[in-house]
């Protein structure tokens, strides 16, 4: 890599690595570690095509998106993560988001890659289905009975979140 492409690679970097960090951190369902992981292996694929990239952000995403499902193959990648107990009912105060965003990432936390990454594509990114499929080289049926059983899944685990997914129906 030249000067001029390691100056541009590292404005790159410093510049969208907070987005990559929390769009990591909703693929890994809330873990941190597995999150930078994420990032730095995307950040690591994009270093080597940084000349040849047109769109350095939507190709760093994708290289995520595929790593995250991909990464659930992997033999002893699936350990169990254990979560608190959700409050019994949302207060009225202004803890209630908070206490969501809590019981949703312990729900997402439940979940396989596939559907988390499902999920965030479809409803945390707003992409349609096509695109969907197309991100994770699989087909439209796929990504759509993945969402389903993925939201059915999360009704499940967490029947606090039945509003809100609602919205997603």
């Amino acid at each position: 890599m030249d000067p001029a492409d390691e100056r541009g690679f590292r404005e790159f970097v410093s510049a969208r690595s907070p987005a990559l960090m929390r769009l990591g951190f909703l693929l890994t369902g809330g873990d941190q570690h597995a999150a930078e992981d994420l990032v730095q292996t995307a950040l690591t694929k994009l270093a080597a095509r940084w000349r040849r990239v047109e769109a350095p952000e939507a190709y760093a995403k994708q290289i995520m998106y595929r790593q995250q499902v991909s990464w659930w193959r992997v033999a002893g990648r699936r350990g169990e993560v254990v979560q608190a107990t959700p409050p019994d009912g949302p207060g009225q105060d202004r803890t209630h988001q908070s206490e969501l965003r809590m019981v949703l990432r312990g729900a997402l936390a439940r979940l396989t890659a596939r559907q988390r990454t499902v999920l965030v594509l479809r409803y945390f990114e707003d992409l349609p289905e096509r695109e969907v499929a197309r991100q994770l080289g699989c087909s439209v049926g796929t990504v759509r009975s993945t969402a389903h059983r993925s939201l059915a899944r999360l009704r499940e685990i967490a029947p606090e979140l039945a509003e809100e997914l609602e919205v997603a129906r």
